[in-house]
């Protein structure tokens, strides 16, 4: 009988342990930047230490009460760590902080110089963003958009995987900036892409007699597209006559270039530009 009555009181002691033991509540959802509950119950006092990506403090409390983390406490997106410590026990629970919605984006746009009329050679990388700055893991879509002067609009939707989405585009047939914008949400970002004209295309010159010397001029050289090529482009004139040959190279001003050659009876002159090669000319008479 005696036997029974300490077994019993045991189990009546160990229960009033529990009762009073301390334990936790931590929420099942959370959202960055905003308020959140941490209750605690049981009898007594504790101390409560709380451990997060960009968080750790200790406070005490009457348990039972429920301690109240600010927007700023969970400003950081990850796994939060709640410890009760109360009478010699130790309770842990974990709990998870997600991203807000998309406020802000970061995009790259590569590269900011590229060709007219050339396919896939603008790639657009952003990273979709929180109001704190924490990626926004989840699928969300982000609409790019490349506008230029005289071409049709190109839009493209691409969702956001783990927080990046990327794309690419084709320039514009014609020269000149282009908008380059990303979208998501109530985010926009704008970058601006310069498009210059590609390789010549369809190169021509001709020639005609100056003092002591040929002239040759190109006509207005452009790309494929007709876009008139950036002064600064270098064009080869190369004569071969009897007594051997020779080579001119003339900067592109205002989009034409024009070089002097020695003077010849007879010869036979070509252009290039790059590896564009242009028409050739058999020159006879002169002076």
């Amino acid at each position: 009988m005696r036997k029974q009555v300490l077994i019993f009181g045991a189990i009546i002691l160990g229960l009033t342990r529990c009762l009073w033991a301390g334990d936790l509540r931590v929420p099942q959802k959370a959202v960055v930047n905003t308020a959140v509950a941490v209750g605690t119950q049981g009898e007594g006092s504790g101390t409560l230490y709380l451990i997060g990506p960009a968080l750790c403090f200790k406070h005490a409390v009457r348990l039972g009460e429920t301690v109240q983390l600010t927007p700023e406490d969970v400003r950081t997106a990850g796994v939060y760590t709640a410890i009760l410590r109360s009478d010699g026990n130790v309770v842990s629970r974990s709990f998870v902080v997600s991203p807000g919605p998309v406020e802000r984006m970061s995009f790259l746009a590569q590269p900011s110089r590229v060709p007219a009329n050339a396919r896939d050679v603008i790639t657009g990388t952003v990273f979709v963003l929180d109001r704190r700055d924490n990626l926004v893991l989840a699928p969300v879509p982000v609409d790019f958009t490349l506008t230029a002067e005289d071409s049709p609009i190109i839009h493209r939707t691409v969702d956001a995987h783990e927080g990046v989405a990327w794309t690419r585009m084709d320039s514009s047939r014609r020269s000149g900036n282009a908008q380059f914008t990303a979208t998501s949400g109530e985010a926009s970002v704008k970058r601006i892409v310069q498009q210059v004209a590609a390789e010549p295309c369809n190169l021509r010159f001709h020639a005609r007699p100056a003092k002591a010397a040929i002239l040759v001029e190109t006509d207005p050289v452009r790309d494929c597209a007709g876009n008139a090529v950036p002064d600064g482009m270098i064009v080869t004139f190369t004569d071969l006559d009897p007594l051997g040959k020779s080579t001119v190279d003339a900067v592109v001003k205002k989009g034409i270039a024009q070089a002097l050659l020695p003077a010849a009876r007879r010869a036979t002159i070509s252009v290039a530009a790059g590896v564009v090669v242009g028409n050739e000319i058999h020159w006879e008479g002169g002076q």
